[in-house]
């Protein structure tokens, strides 16, 4: 049937995702979702939801959800912009934002989506080594562009880029926009929302998934310049008008507000975290410097694919990349509860032996 497929489906190489295994008493520590679960009043906020009204389109602006985390962030409603996943989020980013003559910019080692999506919208595209230790060199940004998009902490590395040096980028990069993917920056990093309001071509994205432990229920914002957030509505209102359902407006709103449950569990990710890196160079691992809720680890003497078939064995899943070869000796390794995280070492221990 591919023969009634257009030459952009044929062209595709899609995104992977990582693996959702349903196998009893897993220890999954793959796709980087948060172990606690989500804030109590997001949930009673969802329950409140049921009802007649179901029947009912939901907001297309999604006001209440802006407005929580507009008080979050102190910044207007008005810069801020809210998707189906952050994914959703990043993809409008890249057509209304990013396809220009010019190639759009990101590190070679980095989160697969990006190409993904210069694909699919035919956008030109350079990818830029990271440094020999894996890190994200400013000046190697500094050329003429189509825009300039990265995570911070970059995924799936986990290292930060300084908010000095994305500062600097942004002063000697001004013809276009660069896009700060900071899923993971609650768990240690700086993020740099507080830069908007002095740089018009700084957007922002975040995501509720791995935050406020909501990755089943997709809900993803940016935050920016008005003029960038009409850009994405733009793309939005031709895609699809009614992005958020009335129990992601509700629970997203509620997450955001409970601002104590929020630092808590960051706080607890952190110090199993600490520990895990700990036990891992305990075991002859070399981890690098993490600000995300994962770390990237290999082992000086073991392969990367062979670990983690070996701990899948043993029902526990952590995430391997084959390519691009530089990282194929690395594993990527959610931090899980203490529990969970302890197994994993255990089962290190054992194999290592």
């Amino acid at each position: 049937m591919s023969r009634y497929w257009s030459s952009i489906v044929h062209d595709l190489m899609p995104y992977v995702p990582g693996e959702q295994p349903k196998l009893p008493n897993l220890v999954k520590l793959n796709t980087n979702e948060n172990p606690y679960g989500p804030s109590p009043k997001a949930l009673e906020a969802m329950r409140a939801e049921v009802g007649d009204s179901l029947r009912l389109y939901p907001d297309p602006n999604s006001d209440r959800l802006k407005e929580a985390i507009a008080a979050f962030y102190h910044v207007k409603p008005a810069q801020v912009f809210v998707g189906n996943g952050s994914d959703e989020v990043l993809a409008h980013a890249f057509l209304a934002l990013l396809k220009h003559d010019e190639p759009v910019l990101f590190p070679d080692i980095t989160y697969s989506f990006y190409p993904v999506y210069c694909g699919l919208y035919g956008i030109v595209y350079r990818q830029l080594p990271l440094t020999e230790s894996f890190e994200i060199r400013v000046d190697d940004y500094l050329k003429p562009n189509g825009g300039i998009i990265f995570p911070n902490p970059n995924a799936p590395t986990g290292c930060p880029l300084p908010l000095a040096e994305i500062e600097r980028l942004l002063q000697a990069n001004t013809a276009s926009v660069v896009v700060v993917d900071e899923a993971y920056v609650v768990f240690g990093a700086e993020s740099a929302v507080g830069l908007v309001d002095r740089y018009p071509n700084l957007l922002v994205i975040h995501t509720l998934s791995k935050s406020r432990s909501l990755a089943g229920l997709r809900v993803g914002y940016a935050i920016g310049h008005p003029d960038l957030i009409e850009a994405l509505g733009r793309v939005k209102d031709s895609f699809n008008s009614y992005p958020l359902d009335r129990f992601a407006i509700a629970g997203a709103a509620a997450a955001i507000e409970d601002r104590a449950y929020f630092e808590d569990t960051c706080r607890k990710v952190i110090a199993t975290r600490t520990r895990m890196v700990a036990d891992l160079e305990a075991l002859g691992f070399e981890v690098l410097p993490s600000f995300a809720n994962f770390v990237f680890a290999r082992h000086g003497q073991q392969d990367g694919a062979e670990l983690a078939a070996r701990l899948r064995e043993r029902s526990i899943i952590v995430r391997h990349f084959k390519n691009p070869p530089r990282i194929a000796p690395f594993l990527r390794i959610t931090v899980g509860t203490d529990g969970q995280c302890e197994a994993l070492v255990s089962a290190l221990r054992e194999i290592l032996a």
